[in-house]
């Protein structure tokens, strides 16, 4: 069984020796200095995650977290709970946005039950770990105690490990969880400091009205709970949702386990924060993989210092955006990895006019 308190004894800084060979590497190789941006970037970053000059990225999994939120009885969303257990019946089908996008990056789809309030049938690539048949109404009280808090980030910690016995490299957070908007953007207010109102979104696709009230809603969860914006058990605890729980814990047991991590979007960013209150070098370790169009996202990435990889206007969740990251990824290490290097090709004096050019 996982362990919170271990997991995060194990997370260390980025390695610095690897990270110095692999950008030591990048000005050898047969381009102009810094002449790929990003893509020179990442590929260091990766180095460092893996503590290797030559990192691998063969083994791939998205983690798709599902859970249910009381706070739907207070209108917050445009759909109903009971679509949680048809859309992860359907990513088990592989019909989702989520399954066409990992088989393009090539990575499996693993979806955890750590939430749902429906029993869902026993069926491969379906793992259940169910700690709560969803969360309590937050807009009344807290969502969970503080011990369902540390139970369901052990389960996104156990995940990965499950996961990482079979080989895994790379890993992207994904959820499902109708009505979970609301709890994020409760989390980014309260993390970030910003009014409600600037932090909240339209979800689903709420009208100007169903806005109105889901800020309300949200303003009326931070009264009633007080969140302790230093404690990150306590926002989890009075404001989060068991799915987001379980992404804070494959984002903390990726960081112990040396696996890259592509943080996904809004509610994976929601995750992000928890997962850096409770231990905040692991902020060295994400790769953001885009910009969701949810109206907190922004903040979030502020807060965490993180830039993200792609903006495409995306808000579908399911570990979408993650999956799009986790090519851009692959592209970036693949460079630093397959191009000579201006001795091996044999092109010396070519180096020595790119390097008279730049300077």
């Amino acid at each position: 069984m996982a362990n919170l308190e271990e997991t995060i004894a194990r997370i260390r800084p980025l390695d610095t020796a690897a990270m110095a060979a692999a950008r030591a590497r990048q000005n050898e190789l047969t381009k102009p200095q810094g002449s790929l941006g990003r893509l020179e970037e990442l590929a260091i970053l990766v180095a460092g995650s893996q503590g290797r000059l030559r990192p691998t990225l063969r083994d791939k999994a998205v983690i798709v977290m599902a859970g249910d939120h009381g706070v739907c009885e207070e209108g917050v969303s445009a759909y109903p709970s009971e679509v949680t257990p048809q859309m992860v019946y359907n990513f088990l089908r592989g019909g989702a946005a989520i399954n066409a996008l990992a088989g393009q990056a090539g990575a499996r789809v693993r979806v955890v039950d750590v939430g749902v309030a429906a029993e869902l049938r026993p069926q491969p690539g379906l793992w259940q770990r169910k700690v709560a048949p969803g969360t309590a109404n937050i807009a009344r009280g807290p969502a969970m105690t503080r011990q369902q808090a540390v139970s369901a980030l052990e389960v996104g910690i156990e995940a990965v490990e499950a996961e990482r016995a079979r080989g895994l490299d790379m890993v992207a957070t994904g959820d499902m969880g109708i009505g979970n908007t609301t709890p994020a953007s409760a989390i980014a207010a309260a993390v970030t400091g910003l009014p409600a109102a600037l932090v909240t979104g339209r979800g689903t696709g709420l009208d100007d009205e169903g806005l109105r009230r889901k800020v309300a809603v949200v303003e009326q969860i931070l009264r009633v709970n007080r969140p302790d914006p230093t404690d990150g058990l306590d926002v989890l605890a009075k404001v989060g949702g068991f799915e987001i729980a379980g992404l804070a814990g494959v984002i903390l047991g990726a960081a112990a386990n040396n696996v890259v991590v592509l943080v996904d979007g809004f509610i994976s960013g929601a995750a992000a924060l928890v997962a850096a209150l409770l231990c905040p070098v692991v902020k060295q370790r994400l790769i953001q993989a885009h910009l969701s169009a949810e109206a907190g996202h922004r903040a979030m990435m502020r807060w965490l210092g993180a830039e993200p990889l792609l903006d495409l206007g995306m808000r579908l969740g399911e570990g979408t955006g993650a999956a799009l990251g986790m090519m851009v990824v692959e592209s970036a290490v693949r460079a630093m990895n397959e191009m000579a290097t201006f001795a091996e090709a044999g092109v010396a004096e070519a180096k020595e006019a790119a390097s008279a050019a730049a300077n």
